[in-house]
Order: structure tokens, then sequence, then C-alpha cells
């Protein structure tokens, strides 16, 4: 087994035993968030790799030494909205994944951002038994650590049968998405659906995908930041929006944990100012 994720313009990246062994080519030139964080001009596979090496060595990224303890990243992210809504108590848990692990379910709001504050989108991750310890004595719970696989739809399941009811979770796909608002039907529970890791979606599936979620990350997705229409936007550089009301609440509620000033204002949304679009965005 190997470790795969895609990163920096969705670039495919596979590591194994600490090594990394393949790298793709990135969808996208640039992205306003890497060249503000890391000076990064554009996206070619030899920057991928030197900023997989850095994670991995930073933070332990894919080996037994991963930190689990990781600082806000970026103001609104997918990750650090779901620690605010567990913190504020808008949430019971959280389905995500995390490399070494697979899906892992937890309401440690500190643990949802150790684990998926640094990561992109993880395709596929083998079991590390010391990364799978130390999420379980933190206060999650792994979905196989036999397999370490990644599958949100059985991860809810699993969260229902556990009692728990408002519960969010991250999708990357339609498919997920549909079957998710399935599961919610059968178990009587209260989902909160956010969709991210989606550069390069068609329009067709961005048209329906939309139609299941809470909150959508507009990643360089074309698709997305043309057939959006939020309710509220935060950022403008790889927005976030919320599409439902339950949405609104925890990118609002999100709002009152961020340092900087913040402008609250109304006006015809999506907004993106030219010069902060990711480059090349498909």
């Amino acid at each position: 087994m190997a470790h795969i994720m895609e990163m920096l313009g969705k670039t495919r990246v596979v590591v194994e035993d600490g090594k990394v062994i393949e790298i793709g080519e990135p969808m996208i030139e640039w992205c306003p968030i890497f060249d503000k964080v890391r000076g990064i001009r554009q996206f070619t596979p030899e920057e991928v790799k030197k900023n997989v090496e850095l994670r991995m060595k930073d933070f332990g990224l894919f080996t037994k030494e991963r930190k689990l303890d990781q600082p806000v990243f970026v103001g609104f992210g997918v990750t650090e909205v779901m620690m605010t809504g567990l913190e504020r108590d808008m949430l019971d848990t959280t389905v995500t994944v995390c490399d070494g692990a697979g899906t892992v379910i937890t309401s440690n709001p500190s643990l949802v951002q150790g684990m998926g504050g640094r990561i992109s989108g993880l395709v596929e991750t083998e079991p590390i038994d010391e990364v799978i310890n130390r999420i379980e004595s933190l206060g999650g719970i792994v979905l196989d650590p036999s397999t370490a696989k990644i599958d949100p739809v059985e991860g809810v399941k699993k969260a229902a049968l556990l009692g728990y009811k408002r519960i969010a979770v991250s999708v990357i796909d339609l498919d997920t998405a549909i079957k998710l608002h399935e599961v919610e039907s059968e178990n009587e529970i209260d989902l909160t659906v956010i969709g991210a890791h989606l550069t390069g979606i068609d329009m067709e599936d961005a048209r329906e995908l939309v139609k299941h979620l809470d909150i959508v990350t507009a990643c360089a997705s074309r698709s997305i930041r043309d057939i959006v229409k939020p309710l509220v936007q935060v950022g403008t550089s790889i927005p976030l929006f919320a599409i439902t009301k339950k949405g609104k609440e925890l990118l609002l509620e999100r709002a009152k944990d961020i340092d900087s000033p913040i402008l609250l204002n109304t006006m015809p949304l999506p907004f993106f100012p030219e010069q902060k679009k990711p480059r090349t965005p498909v």
C-alpha cells in the first residue's frame, strides 16, 4: 500500500516508506494562498515535491511521527469550520480523514484541526499504528484501523450508530454526497455536508453537487464559481460559500474566531477579485 494525496493544483503525489515515489502534473499554475504563505509563484512537479517533503519533515505527514496538534493554517477552511462548530455545540461530531488512519470520527475540536489542517485531498492511505493509537488517545474513532480506508458514508453510518445526531462530514464527489443524504434520511440524523477539493469538477456534476451541500469551497473550480449562489461568502482567494441557512450559521460563527478585522456587507455574490483567482482555473 501507499499514501496518495492530491495537492498544490490537485497534483497527484504517491509516498511509500517515507519517500516520494511519484509526482503528477499540476492542474493549475498558481494559487494565491500558496503564493502568500510559501512564496510559490508557479506550481511545478519540483515545487510539489519540495512542499510534500517539507510537510513530512515539518509535522510528520505520512509517518509515525505525525503531529496532531496543528495551528490554524487558514482562517476559513473546512477543518476550521468543523472545529468551531464543535466548540460552539453546533455539532455533535465530525467525520473526516487523516493520513495513516483513514476515516476518523471525532468530537475533539483540536483533533479535527490537527488531522485536517495541513493535508490536502487524501485519496488513499495505509495504517500507521502509532498515528492510530494517538488519534484514539485523543478521542478519535478510526473507522477501520486494519486498512485505514477512506469512506465517509460508512463513517457517518458508524457515527449514527454511536448515537451522534448533528454530524459534519466533508465530501469530494457527487456520488458520495447523494449517498450521505440517503443515510441521513434512514438514520434520522442532521448532517452538515461540506464540499471540498473540487478543482476539475465538470459543470454538470457541479450543478448537481451544490444541491446536496451546506457549505462548499471553490478551490480552483471554474464550475463551482460560475454556478454557486451563496447566502454567505468568506474569503476571496479560495472562498468558502454557505449554500444553506445551516451553513450560513456555521460560517458566521467561525467569523467570531478570526482575529483580524472583518467587513460585513450586503452585495451580489459570489465576488471574485480578478487578481486573486487561481491561474488556469478548471
